[in-house]
């Protein structure tokens, strides 16, 4: 009886912890550099209240869990489930665990420990010395996958680095450029360069190289769906891109990392590194608090992230068309760990763990 118990109270957890990330997924692309959190409040064995964090520098999941609960005094006999343990520290909002303490909640359990240091641990202490049970680590795996960038982010001292390219069926990116003529050779179909857009509006920023925006003059933002536009990061050593490339426009926000120097004006920051490694790269964008890079080309780009082996997951849509000749993929020498079809496009999953 008491084994069964247990694995039934296991399964009503991971029940409302799912429902915690379901709920924190609503916040994707709107709460960046905070992780997505989802809370629900359950009082005899029913569900009071649900929160999630909707927009940067707002309230939190808990806060707003808790601020739905018309009848505060049943607080004091409720769980609250929460993806993310409650911060403990006075940032852009007060800190969660103080506001569960003062409600007094009979239980709180948490998805996964935040590895940011100014809380890690730090908030489920605050709760057990005031007698609160916690439960830790219900779909942990879950809700760490939930923040990936949040984690890599902090515990790696780095963005979350995702690869993308398009490739025709026989393994080239690009036609040969015969002239210096600007434009894109389609590899992908409309609706996949659809999606693409949708996952350049999970990510907070999206790199290219200068060689990609001689040849494309791409505008790097959201424009097939409604999303928010990444920080635009554009790799130019020796800063030989005219300022008329539409990465540079008003759009959004354009970073220029170079070997020059390093200035604001408007929405353009020149961030000067000394050498144009992908660990120097990877590190002013981590100094300038971007947790999450989406590398969009070129070939030579793609290649440094590959060989220097500082990649998360890589994304290569295969095309239904031959070029024959041209400029060749990059040289990935691994096998995928997932595809799937999209319209007319094969998409291939990698990750690097």
């Amino acid at each position: 009886m008491i084994a069964f118990y247990y694995i039934r109270s296991m399964q009503i957890d991971e029940f409302y912890m799912q429902r915690c990330i379901d709920l924190a997924r609503r916040g994707e692309g709107s709460v960046a550099p905070n992780p997505m959190v989802g809370a629900v409040i359950v009082f005899d064995n029913k569900i009071i209240s649900e929160g999630f964090h909707q927009i940067f520098g707002q309230a939190h999941a808990e806060v707003n869990a808790v601020n739905a609960v018309h009848d505060k005094a049943v607080l004091k006999q409720s769980t609250i489930y929460v993806s993310l343990e409650p911060c403990s520290h006075v940032g852009k909002t007060p800190p969660c665990a103080d506001l569960l303490v003062k409600y007094g909640f009979k239980r709180v359990v948490i998805g996964s420990i935040d590895s940011y240091s100014e809380v890690a641990g730090k908030g489920i202490s605050k709760l057990k010395d005031t007698g609160i049970e916690v439960t830790v680590g219900v779909l942990e795996k879950e809700c760490r996958e939930l923040n990936k960038r949040f984690f890599t982010f902090h515990e790696k001292k780095r963005p979350y680095v995702i690869l993308k390219w398009a490739q025709t069926k026989d393994g080239f990116i690009d036609k040969q450029r015969t002239d210096a003529k600007q434009l894109s050779n389609w590899i992908s179909d409309s609706e996949t360069q659809t999606l693409v857009h949708k996952w350049r509006s999970q990510e907070q920023s999206i790199l290219v190289g200068r060689k990609t925006v001689e040849n494309d003059n791409p505008v790097l933002t959201v424009r097939a769906i409604s999303g928010n536009n990444p920080i635009r990061i554009v790799l130019d050593s020796h800063l030989r891109l005219p300022m008329s490339s539409l990465v540079f426009n008003d759009e959004s926000k354009t970073v220029c990392i170079n070997l020059v120097k390093s200035e604001k004006v408007g929405n353009i920051e020149w961030l000067k590194v000394p050498n144009m490694n992908v660990s120097n790269i990877l590190a002013a964008l981590y100094n300038s608090n971007i947790q999450s890079v989406f590398v969009e080309g070129g070939s030579a780009t793609h290649q440094s992230f590959i060989d220097s082996n500082l990649w998360d997951e890589i994304r290569v849509i295969v095309g239904d068309s031959f070029f024959q000749e041209g400029l060749k993929a990059p040289n990935l020498s691994k096998t995928p760990d997932s595809s799937f079809s999209f319209s007319s496009d094969q998409i291939y999953i990698y990750k690097n763990v």
